[in-house]
This record gives C-alpha cells, structure tokens and sequence, in this order.
C-alpha cells in the first residue's frame, strides 16, 4: 500500500474510515517515504523499581500486541521512572533516533503523563507514529486523567503510594464481592 486513498479503495471503505483507522494505528500507511523500513519500537515504563516485574509484563503485552498486528519490533525499552519526570534517558534516546517509525505503548500515561499530545504531533511531523494499545475513551476521561495524573505523582512520590494498585485491588474486591451477592441470589 502506497496511499490511504490506496487502502481505502482496496478495502472498499471511504477515505475518512481509512483515516480513522491509521490514527488509531490499526493500519500502517507509509505514505511520506514508501521505501523507508519500519522500526518499531516498544516502550515499557514503571514508577518505581518495587513494580519491576509490572515492567516486564507490559513490555510482553506490548510485544504481543505489535506482533499480532504485524508490526516488526525492532528494540523493547524497559524504563523505571515517574512520567512526571522529563529525565529519562531511554526515552530519550527513543525520541531522538529518527530511524524510529513507530513507537508503541500500553497507554499514554506510560510514554508521558503530561504533554502526550505534544509527543504525539512532534514526532509525527518527525514522520514516527506513537501507537497507544490502551486509549482513553472520551475527553473527559482525558482531562480528569490529567487533572488526577500529578496528584497521584506527587503522593506516590512523597508517601510511596500506588495509586493504581489500590484502586485494582480495590476492583478485584468488588468484583468478588458481586460474585458472593449473585450466588447467594
């Protein structure tokens, strides 16, 4: 494939419904530089070195993922650091290879909890596409995102809590108390 118009004529869809798609990075349309080889990079990142073997899964739920979509990973980073903090080394040196074509990660806040659409624009016109596995849903869930994202930095950072994995054992106990609920029912 050559073009969008190209694809959505080959899959007998309109334009804009290819457009959606590429954006979404369900699709992968070279159109600026055909010739140029794909270099996909994975990138994985952690807040503290206490959820390192998080770091690992996700780095495998992200290989998984641009294998089953036909993505030819080049390089996994694994990185641990707040996403608050612009001092990343590995992140870095992913941002600054122009080689790199895609950059893949579970979800926004892993690649910068501040700015993501920034990163996003800057390294499309770098012609590099970030494929975010996890989207957020709607706008609103994207402003309470950052509007929650340095609180929760900062208290995990100043008290060592984890927000998120209160919140996940949080909704395991839930789920099995519902569970309790319907069998007794």
């Amino acid at each position: 494939m050559k073009t969008l118009k190209d694809y959505a004529r080959d899959h007998g869809i309109k334009y804009r419904a290819a457009w959606n798609r590429f954006k979404a990075g369900k699709i992968l349309i070279q159109e600026d530089k055909p010739d140029r080889l794909l270099k996909v990079v994975c990138y994985a990142r952690v807040s503290s070195s206490q959820s390192k073997a998080g770091l690992e899964t996700q780095a495998e739920r992200i290989m998984h993922f641009a294998d089953l979509s036909g993505l030819p990973v080049h390089s996994v980073i694994k990185e641990i650091g707040s996403g608050l903090n612009d001092k990343r080394p590995e992140l870095l040196k992913v941002l600054n290879d122009i080689e790199i074509t895609h950059i893949a990660v579970e979800h926004k806040d892993r690649l910068a909890c501040f700015g993501f659409n920034f990163l996003k624009n800057w390294t499309a016109s770098r012609q590099c596409q970030i494929i975010t596995i996890n989207n957020t849903e709607t706008d609103k869930e994207d402003l309470m995102q950052d509007f929650v994202s340095p609180a929760a930095g900062m208290a995990a950072g100043l008290y060592g809590l984890r927000r998120s994995k209160r919140k996940t054992e949080q909704l395991i106990k839930e789920l099995g108390n519902d569970k309790k609920i319907s069998h007794k029912s």
